[in-house]
């Protein structure tokens, strides 16, 4: 029986759009969990790509430049599984609460988004159930495909960000950080035996903090128990392929060691 109250929406993605989130490695056995929310700078047609231009969405407020890349390096490399989110964050931000404002940004860095001004209730649930609900739907399932192999896995969330904040002319010294909240099994080692490379500089909680912008972690690795942590890579650092070779080298180093203790895989809440 169908809600009178239920709001009603047309579907956003078309038969020539691709799926909303893709998979990689679907059954890798590692217990580790990758997860990628600004994978993509991809519009669904029917948004025209919001009235922007492809240069408009090739800047980080379309997407986490360089972060895809990563991900599947390591997913690869450590026989992994992944979910990436196929769209961009402009079209819904999937490491948001939906209904936040900053969930679908009228204004991002400065650039004002035509496609998001003044937008329905229908047209925002249509972006949530199109894209965001899906991709969060994978990531459990892949998670759960993955948890039933044995140890409970940890999750892993790949972001990279901007050596300065154009719109804040705030400069970001810093070559990676890590977001985590109260569970620090993979947040204090990770800092840890990044800091031991000569001349990185290693941020804890900036330049965001894993306290605010948490959504994914929450959900899907602080609710069930789950160590977890994020990772910030600047982004001048793997806006090319060696770039990504040499970052994914580096984090499949640190997750590899940080895995040896395998009583990081036990499921707790802090």
């Amino acid at each position: 029986m169908k809600n009178e109250n239920q709001i009603s929406y047309d579907p956003l993605l078309g038969d020539d759009d691709p799926a909303p989130y893709k998979v990689l490695n679907h059954d890798g056995h590692t217990p580790l969990l990758l997860i990628c929310d600004h994978a993509s700078n991809r519009v669904p047609k029917k948004l025209a790509k919001l009235g922007l231009d492809d240069t408009q969405l090739g800047y980080h407020i379309g997407w986490d430049i360089g972060a895809a890349g990563v991900t599947q390096y390591i997913s690869e490399k450590l026989n992994s599984p992944s979910v990436l989110c196929n769209y961009s964050r402009l079209v819904i931000d999937c490491n948001r609460q939906p209904g936040d404002p900053t969930s679908i940004p009228q204004v991002s860095d400065g650039i004002v988004v035509p496609g998001n001004q003044n937008l329905s209730e229908e047209q925002q649930v249509q972006r949530t159930e199109g894209v965001f609900w899906p991709y969060h739907h994978a990531i459990t399932e892949v998670g759960a495909h993955l948890w039933r192999k044995g140890k409970a896995p940890a999750l892993f969330s790949i972001h990279s960000f901007t050596p300065e904040l154009m719109s804040r002319h705030e400069d970001r010294p810093w070559h990676v950080a890590i977001l985590w909240k109260r569970d620090p099994r993979l947040a204090a080692p990770m800092i840890e035996i990044l800091s031991r490379k000569t001349g990185l500089r290693v941020g804890d909680n900036v330049p965001y903090s894993g306290w605010e912008d948490a959504y994914c972690i929450d959900m899907h690795g602080a609710a069930p128990g789950l160590p977890y942590c994020a990772i910030e890579i600047r982004q001048d650092l793997i806006n090319t392929d060696d770039g990504v070779r040499e970052w994914g080298e580096i984090l499949c180093d640190a997750l590899s060691e940080i895995m040896q203790d395998t009583s990081i895989f036990d499921v707790k809440h802090y």
